[in-house]
């Protein structure tokens, strides 16, 4: 079952939600290729589509039929970015002063605040500044719902089975951009797997994911360069028992970077996320039993 809300959220349900459903939960916060008329962004839409996780919620999608309920975004990443706190506002895109001080940011100074300035290859977004009810369209219309969906699953799945795991599913370039992080040019691993340094999940969780996919010949990192954003710092309470993991692939595993298109190695990766799944599902009812 697909619930949809317009304008924020795809929901995949498995059949028999809530009673069929697991203690895992997926989010995919970057899946978004609906683009608002209201966007109007000066970029053109060909390089405005990098910005997507493109593929993202198809190849975890095998899940759902797993027990895992799934929720990808409606909205592009470049209207509004659900993986950003709420005060990450970027001044330089607003025709007024924010009513609220904004503390600094480092996703911010590179462009990439809640709203996005530019992409990562610096190309700028807007030849305009945005109006203070633009902004809160998009939060309220956008980004409220999404998190508000992610939560709701998560305290469903920890009130039946007493622990809940969460992953946040994202990809990554295979080159990072001139503008995309501070590490401009960095040649990404296969997987980045984030946890905040132990600090949203278990480290447990994190390291069976990482070796169960070394075991399968990928190039893990832990926290390097990526640790982890706004979502799962929002839901990873592992002292609750609720455990939230980020999980970048490498697009070069599954997709022509330049057209977007699957590439030879999508049926693969597809493939093996899916027993991923499978022995992490196995995994967790050895630790809620």
């Amino acid at each position: 079952m697909t619930i949809t809300n317009p304008l924020s959220y795809r929901l995949a349900l498995p059949a028999g939600y809530p009673e069929s459903a697991t203690p895992l939960v997926l989010d995919s916060p970057h899946s978004g290729t609906t683009y608002p008329p209201d966007f109007s962004p000066s970029a053109p839409f060909g390089p405005l589509r990098t910005a997507e996780d493109t593929w993202v919620d198809d190849l975890w999608g095998d899940a759902v039929d797993m027990g895992v309920p799934l929720v990808a975004a409606s909205f592009p990443r470049a209207y509004i970015d659900a993986n950003r706190s709420l005060e990450e506002i970027d001044p330089l895109l607003l025709d007024q002063p924010w009513p609220e001080p904004l503390p600094e940011s480092g996703k911010v100074k590179l462009g990439k605040g809640l709203i996005w300035r530019m992409l990562d290859d610096g190309t700028p977004l807007y030849d305009r500044k945005l109006s203070h009810d633009e902004v809160n369209h998009r939060i309220n219309a956008c980004w409220k719902p999404y998190h508000a969906k992610v939560t709701e699953l998560i305290d469903q799945a920890h009130t039946k089975h007493g622990k809940v795991w969460h992953i946040n599913c994202h990809s990554m370039p295979s080159v990072a951009g001139a503008y995309a992080t501070d590490q401009p040019g960095l040649v990404h691993p296969d997987f980045v797997l984030g946890d905040r340094d132990g600090s949203t999940s278990d480290p447990a969780f994190r390291q069976f994911v990482a070796a169960w996919l070394r075991e399968r010949g990928y190039n893990v990192t832990e926290n390097d360069p990526y640790k982890g954003v706004e979502l799962v710092r929002a839901n990873g309470r592992p002292a609750d028992d609720r455990h939230s993991l980020q999980i970048e692939i490498n697009r070069k595993l599954y997709m022509d970077e330049v057209s977007l298109r699957p590439s030879e190695g999508y049926a693969r990766l597809k493939a093996d996320l899916r027993d991923l799944t499978a022995a992490l599902l196995d995994w967790m009812r050895t630790q809620t039993a």
